[in-house]
């Protein structure tokens, strides 16, 4: 089987890459990890030690970007070019829901601290564990994630390999009781090489293929037209379109927010999940942090006794553009005519301008949270 790097060559080659110096140092990298865990014949977690053979893992990378900067393609390039059995590449989200049921059924043998055994567990038959989208929003997650991941690189030996959207220290960057969380920070930066990948091309969003984000009328074609845009985003098989991840977002205050699809960075919700109940600029602001593309379905045509639904849509678009999340979405008319009277109507007219802004492709070119 070829190598990740002669792979990563040949799709250069063929046109299909662009010359990328951060994706190309990045590739250099995970050829060689790969190189030397087929090389190694260390065995796995506690025969290993059993054996007296070192269980320290091969020091794993930590690859961190902006959408669309070629982080998961290089990720399946070395996941599939890695020539040992003992793998595994997992999208985090799932990964930490498969946690936590390990944790509450490991608690009920009350056996003590229910983590060494539920990592041993995951770390069985197992050197490499490669994740997609490493984030974190709820406070559950934070709290456990240092002695979990010091529990499967130092004592499980196992090497860790993942991608995320924001550097190590912006993790949880606002979450509750984050103090307890900057252990794992430290041990990410202690036992990953940390990968920057933001070259000035995009490639997940030239995926779209000059596919508008903006698709009116309501109706089949639209609808069809963003559920394409999801997957060509998020590499998720259109055909288990029923089986895509959904998420509870941490609001802050003991509140979350249910939201029905989301993956790789990418979060579908209708207009009423988001306009047609009262919330406000805390709410918006957690899904602009949490989120570098937002498709949002069924946004009306809005009348004057809907003043409260077009002042949370006005207070939602300006949090989403404020944290450049690009913004795909299914209307009823074009933003122009969405709230034409009633209170408001005139300032509504910012809004009006700000969602032309984000369908330009000056403004989708630029990375998420980034100052224009």
């Amino acid at each position: 089987m070829p190598g990740m790097l002669t792979r990563y060559e040949a799709l250069l080659a063929a046109g299909e890459l662009q010359a990328d110096a951060g994706q190309r140092m990045a590739a250099e990298r995970l050829d060689a990890l790969q190189a030397e865990l087929e090389a190694s014949k260390r065995s796995p977690g506690f025969l290993g030690r059993l054996f007296g053979k070192s269980a320290k893992p091969s020091r794993g990378v930590y690859m961190w970007g902006g959408v669309g900067r070629g982080k998961s393609m290089l990720m399946d390039l070395f996941h599939e070019t890695l020539a040992i059995s003992r793998k595994r590449r997992v999208h985090f989200h799932a990964f930490m829901i498969e946690v936590h049921a390990l944790l509450r059924e490991e608690r009920k043998r009350e056996s003590g601290d229910p983590i060494p055994p539920v990592a041993a567990a995951i770390a069985r038959d197992l050197q490499v564990l490669a994740f997609d989208e490493m984030v974190v929003n709820n406070p559950p997650d934070a709290m456990i994630m240092s002695r979990l991941f010091r529990c499967l690189m130092i004592d499980e030996g196992v090497t860790i390999v993942t991608t995320s959207n924001r550097a190590p220290r912006d993790l949880y960057k606002h979450g509750l009781n984050r103090e307890h969380f900057l252990p794992f920070i430290d041990l990410i930066e202690s036992e990953l090489d940390v990968l920057e990948l933001n070259g000035a091309v995009d490639y997940r969003l030239e995926r779209l293929g000059g596919m508008a984000t903006w698709h009116v009328p309501l109706g089949p074609e639209s609808t069809a037209q963003v559920r394409e845009a999801f997957f060509r985003l998020t590499d998720y098989a259109p055909e288990d379109a029923a089986h895509v991840p959904s998420d509870e977002l941490d609001l802050g205050g003991g509140r979350v927010l249910f939201v029905p699809k989301s993956l790789k960075g990418v979060a579908v919700f209708s207009f009423k999940r988001l306009c047609g109940s009262p919330r406000g600029a805390v709410d918006y602001l957690a899904i602009a942090r949490a989120y570098h593309t937002v498709i949002i379905v069924g946004i009306p045509v809005m009348g004057p006794d809907q003043r409260n639904e077009a002042a949370r849509f006005v207070t939602l678009i300006d949090t989403l553009y404020e944290h450049k999340v690009k913004l795909l979405a299914t209307a009823a008319a074009e933003p122009e005519e969405l709230y034409k009277a009633g209170d408001g109507s005139f300032e509504f007219e910012r809004t009006v301008s700000r969602l032309k802004e984000m369908q330009s492709a000056d403004y989708l070119a630029i990375g998420h949270g980034v100052d224009g």
